[in-house]
């Protein structure tokens, strides 16, 4: 399962990938070599949002890389999908998402060590990291030390997916600790060429 998990992270936004736009987008990313593509949805009714997941997941599919719903328990697990990602608000039921979601689970830790420790005990199969830099989406996030991907490299066993602000400029800092996954956003979907954009993200990564 684990190796699946590694390479360019795309994620998609409201503003950045609207729904008459996703589907070009996302095929664009997968071609440039994006390795898992995660849909992000905070507007549109369930309908729309279940839609949209299986035929990304479809799309995902022909291109051999992991898709993966934000936030949205009840539709991964309806659905079936691949994967799902979840922040602290969901903290608190982590158990019973473990066990009634069985694709890859991902979690949020922002910049705690000891909650991405508590959370590969519970069995989740990747832990994220963030904000690295200021970033665009979520502006008011507070950026980490960077230290932590090293330390969090240290003493968990299971992957390392890092978020915020990450962009051309600063990528091959980032990279120097070693993170197994990157995920971006903004540098991605404003590119005039997200086929190029991402190919440049993703041979770095590998």
């Amino acid at each position: 399962m684990n190796s699946i998990l590694h390479g360019l992270y795309a994620i998609t936004d409201d503003m950045l990938t609207p729904n008459d736009k996703i589907f070009q987008s996302v095929e664009q990313v997968l071609k440039g070599g994006a390795k898992i593509v995660q849909y992000r949805n905070k507007k549109d009714d369930t309908e729309t949002i279940k839609n949209t997941s299986l035929k990304l997941q479809k799309l995902c599919h022909q291109y051999n890389a992991l898709f993966v719903l934000n936030d949205k328990i009840d539709i991964a697990i309806e659905l079936g999908l691949d994967g799902l990602h979840i922040g602290k608000e969901d903290y608190s039921n982590i158990q019973d998402v473990k066990k009634n979601f069985k694709g890859i689970l991902g979690v949020s830790c922002y910049n705690d060590l000891n909650m991405a420790k508590d959370m590969q005990g519970i069995g989740v199969d990747y832990v994220a990291f963030g904000a690295c830099f200021n970033s665009p989406t979520k502006p008011n996030a507070p950026t980490m030390d960077l230290e932590i991907v090293k330390k969090a490299k240290d003493i968990l066993d299971i992957p390392i997916c890092v978020i915020g602000g990450i962009n051309r400029d600063n990528i091959k800092t980032l990279l120097h600790y070693k993170p197994d996954m990157v995920a971006i956003i903004s540098d991605i979907w404003n590119s005039d060429n997200i086929t190029n954009r991402s190919h440049f993200f993703a041979n770095l990564i590998d």
